[in-house]
């Protein structure tokens, strides 16, 4: 018998969360969360990312399917911290190019809440729920301190996608093009 290759085994591991529990709803877009995942990678790659930012946008909300929550925390008044249980579980598997946009891409919706004109207002009242139990809007300190994080740009632009892939009529590739295409460049940067 012959072990898989470690980047097979992530390979299947990445699918059985995403064609296993992705199927839940994705807040209140009429979408679930396997499409919003495939939509932002395809978002990623349209604007020519790097293999380790398209991961990133394909894997940015893995925590909401690696916890015992149920569906809607938020809903109910919880944050479950999606971002951080992603980010750890992707450190164990990833550069920090991929774990740390996951890891702060709640920090820069709140960011940009923040800095930006009618960027909370064009958030979904399910973000707006969510953002609340977040934290809200950055003060000047957070602001400052985000900035000086490592990879703010890579989350800004993660979030910024976020936004852009609530489609429900989008056509994407599927989740096997996406990590035959990027999988292992995301690996070796």
């Amino acid at each position: 018998m012959t072990t898989p290759a470690p980047t097979q085994v992530l390979f299947d591991e990445i699918r059985d969360i995403y064609l296993g529990n992705a199927r839940r709803p994705y807040g209140l877009y009429g979408i679930n969360q396997l499409q919003h995942a495939l939509q932002s990678a395809a978002h990623a790659e349209a604007q020519a990312l790097s293999p380790s930012l398209v991961i990133a946008c394909l894997l940015h909300d893995v925590g909401h399917m690696i916890h015992d929550l149920g569906e809607a925390p938020a809903e109910e008044g919880v944050d479950d911290l999606h971002e951080a249980l992603g980010a750890d579980w992707a450190a164990e598997r990833f550069p920090p190019s991929v774990s740390e946009p996951i890891r702060l891409h709640v920090a820069a919706k709140r960011y940009l809440c923040s800095v930006e004109p009618g960027y909370m207002d064009g958030l979904s009242k399910d973000s707006r729920i969510s953002l609340a139990l977040q934290g809200g809007a950055m003060g000047d300190a957070e602001q400052l301190a985000f900035l000086n994080e490592p990879f703010a740009d890579q989350a800004i632009a993660l979030r910024r996608i976020d936004e852009l892939a609530k489609d429900k009529d989008a056509v994407t590739d599927d989740l096997d093009d996406f990590l035959e295409r990027h999988l292992l460049a995301a690996l070796k940067e």
